[in-house]
């Protein structure tokens, strides 16, 4: 599967790996019909809801290490650590349904959870690895 992964910036492989990570997802999903994993640093379950599979499609596609780190996503969820807090922005669409933002992370990978303002369930955001730039 990783070597059927686009790993150029055209808007061609961008989109290939927007549907890399869709499929992966959907079955990930197959596979954890609870949609959730335990997080062992913050004793907490976080959840995979469809707001976790749209923000890391659009992120997570723009690079291919971004794309790589989707596929570990149980192991993220589980043993990322966390980073920060940061305030949720009220005037994003996907935001706004959270309090806060948690920013976690795992060896070189990002994980953002939101603490959902309706039921406080911690919902998985988003999953990138941050480019260095040079």
């Amino acid at each position: 599967m990783i070597q059927d992964i686009p790993a150029g910036r055209t808007k061609e492989d961008i989109k290939a790996r927007e549907q890399i990570i869709k499929d992966f997802y959907a079955q990930w999903i197959a596979e954890h019909p609870d949609k959730k994993v335990f997080n062992i640093t913050l004793g907490k379950h976080i959840c995979v809801k469809f707001l976790s599979i749209n923000e890391t499609y659009e992120k997570a596609s723009r690079s291919y290490e971004s794309t790589l780190a989707v596929f570990r996503l149980t192991e993220i969820l589980e043993k990322a650590t966390f980073v920060e807090e940061l305030p949720a922005k009220r005037n994003t669409r996907n935001q706004k349904q959270f309090e806060k933002l948690l920013v976690m992370r795992y060896e070189n990978i990002k994980l953002t959870v939101g603490l959902q303002r309706s039921n406080q369930d911690l919902v998985q955001y988003c999953i990138t690895v941050p480019q260095l730039h040079k």
